[in-house]
């Protein structure tokens, strides 16, 4: 992957998989491929209001994998991308991380990861509160299956448990995703 000095690179691992949710804050990003964020597990902890159940975060996990999307994004939207993942309200903090590509490069991308502790343990076994809402889930699905993951990773995003939670969310997305 080329290094952009008026772009960085983004690892979307939650609702900014989808082309149309990352676009709404981010006008300039553009899909760069894919890649694995080693040795973490994507998990859930703190209520969104705007998605009415819990968003998703990155905890450490010896062995565990985080696939997500890679995304070039211009600096001047670096404040939009800060500001949708609440740095300024202190919900996530940024990260920047070493990302595995699908032909054994590394790069290096940013990240954020929820300054709450997720609770440890099994996805299967997520607390009520710290299940994702029906739309949320959906969005990440949509989103991991556009960007085209591996199979046993969209596997392993079908079985995580949401909180029921079917009602409308407060996100400019399709109809599709409630």
């Amino acid at each position: 992957m080329p290094i952009h000095s008026k772009k960085f690179l983004y690892f979307a691992y939650g609702s900014n998989l989808l082309s149309h949710r990352i676009h709404i804050n981010n006008p300039s990003a553009e899909r760069a491929g894919i890649g694995c964020l080693t040795d973490y597990q994507i998990s859930f902890v703190t209520f969104s209001k705007r998605w009415k159940g819990a968003s998703a975060t990155i905890v450490p996990k010896k062995s565990g994998e985080v696939w997500g999307a890679l995304w070039y994004v211009q600096n001047q939207d670096l404040e939009n991308l800060d500001r949708q993942e609440g740095v300024h309200n202190n919900i996530y903090k940024p990260l920047q991380v070493d990302i595995l590509l699908p032909d054994g490069k590394t790069v290096n991308a940013r990240t954020y990861q929820q300054i709450a502790e997720a609770p440890g343990g099994e996805l299967s076994e997520l607390p009520q509160d710290c299940r994702p809402s029906v739309a949320y889930w959906k969005t990440i699905v949509k989103g991991a299956e556009e960007t085209g993951l591996p199979k046993q990773y969209l596997d392993f995003l079908h079985q995580i448990p949401h909180n029921d939670y079917h009602g409308s969310v407060d996100i400019q997305l399709p109809l599709w995703l409630h």
